[in-house]
């Protein structure tokens, strides 16, 4: 399942209009998971980022708990901007100012409920900059504070140490990511090492199959979901530390 409908008492999704008028006021984070479908190559199904930012995020809130946070999770957003991989079957996308537009209208929606804070979650390289331009619009427009937490940069120095430098992609990371959370969704007889056809010092690459042959980065075969799982749990942690040293430092 892509996009989970077993809700926990702090996801959004499970409460009534009346549980969600005192959660989202009460709450010191609104947390948007933003995903994407898209290729991943051979091995990995089209919704590994929409995977992560669900299971990642959830890792999150639990977390939270413990010191003391309280967080709303909205319903993951399983579609992003991932134009660059239209030439591969499968991917559905949003147009980057679609995309904008659609995170400015849903913190405009939780600033009309009374949130104070929005956290985006994201899991896809092709949102970051869309997201950081709807975190502007919604903290100008309507007064919630907006934490665009792209969630790879609290770990990256964890998978370059364990991985090398072309872990990122269907590579090594998330298919290990895929084997922590979902290991039914991995094709192990097609994970392979990543043939890379260029590597631009200049030139902006138009589409993704531009750069690569199957579609990824790195080595999939070289996936490791036990040192993956405590990367979520350390990441997890730096997170948090961060959304609580930017709280203390407006308060």
């Amino acid at each position: 399942m892509t996009v989970s409908l077993d809700y926990d008492e702090y996801d959004l999704g499970s409460m009534t209009w009346e549980d969600a008028e005192t959660a989202i006021e009460e709450a010191d984070f609104a947390v948007l998971p933003l995903g994407s479908v898209e290729q991943h190559s051979l091995h990995l199904p089209v919704t590994v980022d929409t995977l992560r930012a669900e299971n990642l995020s959830r890792e999150l809130v639990e977390a939270a708990d413990d010191r003391d946070l309280s967080m709303v999770r909205l319903p993951t957003l399983p579609y992003g901007y991932s134009e660059h991989h239209m030439n591969y079957p499968g991917t559905v996308t949003l147009m980057a100012d679609t995309y904008q537009s659609v995170l400015e209208e849903i913190g405009e929606s939780l600033a009309a409920h009374g949130a104070d804070r929005l956290a985006f979650v994201n899991c896809h390289g092709g949102n970051r900059s869309p997201m950081k331009l709807a975190a502007d619009r919604i903290q100008r427009d309507h007064g919630v504070e907006v934490y665009p937490i792209h969630w790879t940069d609290y770990a990256r120095d964890q998978l370059e140490a364990e991985f090398g430098d072309e872990w990122g992609h269907a590579g090594d990371h998330e298919t290990s990511v895929v084997e922590l959370f979902h290991p039914d969704l991995v094709r192990e007889e097609k994970k392979e090492p990543q043939t890379r056809k260029a590597e631009f010092e200049a030139r902006q690459f138009a589409y993704f199959d531009d750069l690569t042959e199957q579609g990824g980065w790195g080595d999939p075969t070289n996936s490791d979901p036990e040192f993956v799982e405590r990367v979520v749990a350390d990441a997890t942690e730096r997170i948090l530390d961060a959304l609580e040293s930017d709280v203390d430092a407006v308060e």
